[in-house]
């Protein structure tokens, strides 16, 4: 009988495989969970002399999550850069669509491809997992139409899965909550702002900095829904004073909690059935 453990030695096996084939890469490195361990599997398997790590520094990315890269980048051994750019300049991006990301994803591979190419890297690699097929997630589409590739997908892996290996080899990543770009706070057609980026920026930073790790701030106009894990819900509230104070500093005339708790794409649930499913074709 075939262990859970040896499925998942099995799969990193088939990343390595996988990995090896593709002789040079970029890896699109943004700190999280996922492209922290693409970026581990990748220099195991394929040595630092082939792999480069380029983060994207945008309005939509957390000084506290760029600085988080940096440092876990260095503590690998890996070749990093960061780059900036900005999704606001994206033509359509900040109507703020329900295919967002795809917008994000493609001007992201816009900048990577052209630096891969100009330095001998035969491929742009990017964290998307098996967990995302069937979602919500535009971003896939752009990386097919683009050729990049998805190795961690490719082999089958899961969160879960990366999480457990994780912290096998030791990444400090192995239990970090789930991270998505500011813009997923805002409900599609509210227009994206550098000023509401700021605000959920603030905002989020400031529940974290009280203990609070998996929170997400969801913006509406001018009330702050926060959500965290419902275990916690009571945690929020015996700080209620001090967080509604400090949001309304920041520029909310409303602050509330979801009931329900967090859960990674809250907004996605107001998608039209039909339009969940041709999204998800899109992406199988």
């Amino acid at each position: 009988m075939v262990t859970i453990e040896q499925v998942i030695d099995q799969k990193y096996a088939k990343l390595g495989d996988i990995l090896q084939s593709m002789n040079k890469v970029v890896v699109a490195f943004s700190g999280g969970v996922d492209s922290a361990f693409l970026l581990k599997a990748a220099l195991e398997f394929m040595g630092k002399d082939r792999v480069l790590a380029i983060t994207a520094d945008s309005e939509t990315y957390p000084e506290r999550e760029k600085l988080e890269a940096i440092a876990l980048a260095g503590s690998l051994g890996a070749p990093h850069e960061v780059i900036h750019t900005s999704e606001l300049d994206i033509p359509g991006y900040a109507e703020n669509p329900t295919n967002r990301c795809y917008f994000c994803k493609n001007s992201l591979f816009d900048h990577l491809i052209p630096i891969a190419h100009a330095r001998g890297y035969e491929h742009v690699v990017f964290g998307a997992i098996a967990d995302d097929l069937g979602e919500h997630r535009p971003g896939l589409q752009a990386a097919h139409e683009r050729g990049v590739r998805a190795p961690l997908l490719e082999a089958g892996i899961k969160k879960s899965e990366i999480r457990h290996l994780s912290r096998k080899f030791g990444l400090a990543t192995w239990d970090k909550p789930s991270f998505a770009c500011l813009s997923s706070r805002i409900p599609y057609g509210e227009a994206i702002t550098a000023e509401k980026l700021s605000m959920i920026d603030r905002a989020e930073d400031f529940l974290i900095q009280l203990g609070f790790r998996q929170v997400r701030v969801r913006q509406h106009d001018t009330l702050a829904r926060i959500e965290v894990p419902a275990s916690e819900l009571a945690d929020v509230l015996a700080v209620a004073e001090t967080v509604h104070a400090k949001l309304k500093e920041i520029g909310y005339a409303y602050v509330t909690m979801d009931l329900k708790g967090y859960r990674s794409g809250s907004l996605n649930e107001v998608l039209a059935p039909q339009e969940q499913s041709i999204q998800a074709a899109a992406q199988a």
